[in-house]
């Protein structure tokens, strides 16, 4: 009995130790095709994101968050060209809209919601 077990027990760690000898870890090389323009094409994003900072916003409401939820569902209804956002900016909630390229095609826009929103104005953000 005991020499069973000693057997069964010395089979396990011959098998444990000749596994090991033959266990390795695989290796290869990664190959990866991708168009030229790539590179190029994600510069010019990264400089289209840089030049979002110096567009104009139109700011349509600021308060408290409640009524600022009501406000940006308002304009969505009534606005479908234009999607609003809320930021936070502490103590209160603003409603922007917009990402203007020129200070005309800012006011174009704040023309027609002045009308429904009268307190609107055209601000450039902060970077």
């Amino acid at each position: 009995m005991i020499l069973k077990k000693f057997s069964s027990i010395f089979y396990i760690g011959v098998c444990a130790l000749f596994t090991t000898f033959y266990t390795n870890a695989q290796e290869g090389q990664v190959t990866i095709n991708q168009d030229a323009n790539i590179p190029k094409l994600l510069e010019l994003k990264k400089s289209l994101n840089d030049e979002d900072t110096d567009r104009y916003k139109i700011q349509i409401y600021n308060g408290n968050r409640q009524d600022a939820y009501t406000a940006k569902s308002a304009f969505s209804s009534v606005f479908s060209e234009w999607t609003p956002s809320i930021h936070f900016e502490q103590p209160n909630f603003k409603i922007w809209v917009g990402n203007f390229r020129t200070r005309l095609e800012a006011d174009r826009a704040l023309k027609k919601i002045k009308k429904e929103f009268s307190s609107a104005f055209i601000f450039k953000p902060k970077k």
